[in-house]
C-alpha cells in the first residue's frame, strides 16, 4: 500500500505527515500485545503467589511523597486491594490481549499505571517521567487509535445488534 498523508492541527500548528497504514497496524498490534503480555504476567504471578500483598508497596511509600498519609490509609484496605489488584492487572492484560473492550481496559490500566506513578515519587535522581507513565501514555494512544479492532474481538463485538443499537457501548470498545 503506497503511503498516505495525515493532516491535523496540534499545540496550535498545522502538522502533515505521512504513513503506511501497513506498518500502523502491525506496530499497534505489536504494542496491544507487548502491553497484554505485560500486565498480564504483572498480574499473574500475583495471583499464584499465596503471600503476595499490596501492603509492603502502600507502607514503603517514601516519606517525601505528598501522598505518603494517602497511601499509609490505603493499607488499611489491603484485604480489598490484594485481590483487586492482582485481577485487575490479570483481567487488564487479557482483556488487551484479545482486543476485547479495549477502550474500558486501556483506561483501567492507565489509571494503575498513573497510581503507581504517583506512589513512586520522589523520583528517583530526579526522573519525572518512568514506566508508569510511559505505559499510561501507551495506553492512552492504543485506545485512541481503537487498536482492539486490529485482529481483536472488539471488531466482532461492533457487529452485534445490540452493541449496534447501543451506539455509547462502542464506546468501551476499539
Amino acid at each position: 500500500m503506497p503511503p498516505k498523508t495525515a493532516s491535523s492541527k496540534l499545540f496550535g500548528y498545522d502538522i502533515e505527515f505521512t504513513y503506511s497504514e501497513t506498518w500502523i497496524a502491525y506496530a499497534l498490534l505489536s504494542l496491544r500485545l507487548m502491553m497484554g503480555w505485560v500486565f498480564f504476567y504483572a498480574g499473574i504471578v500475583k495471583v499464584i503467589d499465596p503471600n503476595w500483598s499490596a501492603r509492603p508497596f502502600l507502607v514503603n511509600v517514601d516519606p517525601a511523597n505528598p501522598l505518603v498519609d494517602v497511601w499509609a490509609a490505603m493499607a488499611d484496605w489491603v484485604w480489598l486491594l490484594t485481590p483487586l489488584n492482582q485481577v485487575g492487572l490479570t483481567l487488564v492484560g487479557i482483556a488487551l490481549i484479545l482486543g476485547a473492550f479495549f477502550r474500558f481496559s486501556a483506561l483501567c490500566g492507565a489509571l494503575m499505571m498513573l497510581f503507581y506513578w504517583a506512589a513512586s515519587y520522589p523520583f528517583p535522581d530526579a526522573i519525572f517521567i518512568d514506566f508508569h507513565l510511559i505505559y499510561a501514555f501507551l495506553l492512552f494512544l492504543l485506545g485512541a487509535a481503537g487498536a482492539g479492532r486490529i485482529i481483536g474481538l472488539d471488531q466482532r463485538l461492533e457487529e452485534i445488534g445490540f452493541v449496534q443499537n447501543n451506539p455509547r457501548l462502542a464506546l468501551l470498545l476499539g
